[in-house]
């Protein structure tokens, strides 16, 4: 099934049949179709994923049960696989709808499940005891028996002997508990200190979740994409849109809302941000299809990304973030939008 193509790889693959591609055509950096049967391999880990995985951060929060269901939805309805939560999403809401929802359509089986812990107020970090408390109750509000890739949360824990933490690690996943194992939240020097404790038979971090996007390429771009690299580690980028400034949405500051996320949109209102939408607008035209498609064909097009995390509001802009999996953009085209975020 494929249900998009488009861009710059359409049009080369086109002129490839008709026996008359030039030399100077676009070369595709990303441009499968989307549907059930487009798949990455999401590093070592075994799983297959659909190069987006659909966060769940707005559930229980800003999004409400229906919305939420109708969401996941549209996004398994154009192939999509994989599910991304925390625990600390909305006071862990967010793991009961999409518990829920796979009870209701029965997809457990058909889904890649993660899930973030460390940062919910009752079990926060990453000490041995709030580690098994908080994969216990993750699982129990999602209503499964095992997280098919369980993300570290560093934000609030950055010190807790890392020894300790795997060791925890490794009995839930002799216990079936945990598939495959990722961080958010680790410096470069922490993980390099995880895998020398892989090598001492730990379980090995595979998976990393860090916030990265056009506009936002720092830290990821220095030691952490160097180290993510080195150890082969698949990259799940979270905050994909920039709070939705990359969707091209916002690109007035006195239309943003109040609070938090309108003064994050406004923040990126200035001299940079507005060259970056300017960018983003002429490679949307080219191709024909929306900006939030061509922010996510960039993040994809960059080394050592297998899949970004996108949050979204409604089933709409579902369907423009899904076909960021289906643009192909030519190296010019991911050229320009680089320089433009520089």
């Amino acid at each position: 099934m494929r249900l998009f193509s488009v861009g710059a790889g359409a049009s080369a693959e086109r002129a490839q049949h008709e026996g008359a591609e030039h030399p100077s055509a676009p070369i595709p950096i990303v441009g499968p179709g989307i549907g059930e049967t487009i798949r990455v391999s999401l590093g070592e880990t075994g799983f297959e994923t659909f190069p987006l995985m659909l966060g769940a951060a707005e559930f229980g929060w800003n999004v409400d049960l229906e919305t939420s269901h109708g969401i996941l939805d549209r996004y398994v309805e154009f192939g999509g696989n994989a599910i991304h939560t925390a625990d600390g999403f909305s006071g862990g809401r967010s793991e009961h709808i999409i518990g829920q929802w796979l009870r209701s359509r029965g997809r457990r089986d058909r889904a890649l499940l993660s899930v973030r812990i460390g940062a919910h107020a009752d079990n926060p970090g990453l000490g041995s005891v709030n580690l098994v408390r908080a994969v216990e109750g993750s699982l129990t509000r999602l209503g499964v028996d095992r997280i098919d890739v369980l993300y570290l949360d560093a934000t609030l824990d950055a010190t807790t002997n890392l020894e300790d933490t795997l060791a925890t690690v490794e009995w839930l996943t002799d216990a079936g508990k945990i598939g495959a194992l990722g961080a958010f939240g680790f410096a470069p020097e922490r993980l390099v200190e995880a895998r020398i404790l892989a090598a001492a038979g730990y379980p090995r971090i595979q998976v990393i979740d860090a916030p990265y996007n056009l506009i936002r390429r720092q830290p990821f771009e220095g030691d952490l994409r160097l180290v993510a690299g080195a150890q082969h580690l698949a990259v799940t980028p979270s905050h994909a849109l920039e709070h939705g400034f990359l969707s091209g949405r916002h690109r007035n500051k006195a239309l943003t809302s109040r609070g938090v996320r309108g003064e994050q949109l406004r923040g990126h209102l200035n001299r940079r941000g507005i060259k970056i939408l300017r960018a983003l607008d002429q490679v949307a035209e080219e191709l024909a299809v929306p900006v939030a498609a061509v922010s996510v064909a960039w993040l994809l097009a960059q080394r050592t990304v297998a899949a970004p995390i996108v949050n979204t509001f409604a089933t709409d802009h579902v369907d423009e973030l899904m076909q960021g999996a289906g643009v192909s953009l030519s190296r010019s085209q991911v050229a320009e939008l680089t320089r433009a975020g520089n």
